[in-house]
């Protein structure tokens, strides 16, 4: 039986959010219903805050340059930015105050409140929590193209046992106020508290050592 990750230890803001009923679930649940979630959240917005086109909700104080690519289903909170370039697919719930910047590829992911992707980064498939910052070209992995057995393993504790997710895209559940340097590399299947940072230039695989 697969160990209780605790989204709530991670994100504090998780529970008064509109993403609290799920708070139960492991963190690579949310990614894998991405779509369903988001469209399930759609239907619950104020229509006078949001502009709505088909499965994509915009907040009216919301701003995305022109260039920018954005395929539902998508929220994108109030006093986000989204650059020229960027990217978001897949399903994706992205709150208040987040900066997706230019070149950077979102998808299938959960975006807490002041987060920045600042440039070049890609994130597939996570949960990130709030005040996250991402310097340029800092990637997070969703898929184990290295081996031919690509179900993604998650350490839940310090130096823990591997455990099974029964999935093959996962990319991260990052806690609060992680730091996440310049072109570093987060592989499939990461847990990092809150307030972790990652050096720039630098390879964070959890299935291969325990530290978190």
């Amino acid at each position: 039986m697969p160990h209780a990750i605790d989204l709530h230890a991670y994100i504090a803001a998780f529970a008064a959010s509109p993403l609290a009923k799920w708070g139960a679930s492991m963190p690579w649940e949310l990614p894998a219903r991405a779509p369903e979630i988001v469209r399930e959240l759609l239907a619950a917005l104020p229509a006078d805050e949001f502009a709505l086109e088909g499965d994509i909700a915009i907040h009216r104080s919301a701003r995305v340059e022109a260039g920018a690519v954005l395929k539902g289903p998508l929220i994108l909170g109030a006093g986000c930015f989204v650059a020229a370039g960027a990217y978001l697919r897949g399903g994706n719930w992205v709150d208040a105050r987040c900066t997706v910047g230019p070149g950077t590829e979102l998808k299938s992911s959960f975006v807490f409140a002041g987060t920045a992707l600042a440039h070049f980064n890609f994130v597939g498939d996570s949960v990130i929590g709030a005040g996250v910052n991402m310097e340029a070209g800092s990637i997070v992995c969703n898929h184990r193209n290295e081996r031919a057995a690509k179900e993604i393993f998650v350490r839940s504790g310090e130096g823990g046992a591997l455990q099974p997710t029964g999935c093959e895209k996962f990319g991260a559940l990052i806690g609060d106020g992680a730091r996440i340097g310049a072109n570093a590399v987060i592989a499939p299947g990461a847990l990092l508290r809150p307030g972790r940072v990652v050096g720039r230039a630098s390879l964070l695989d959890q299935e291969l050592s325990g530290h978190e």
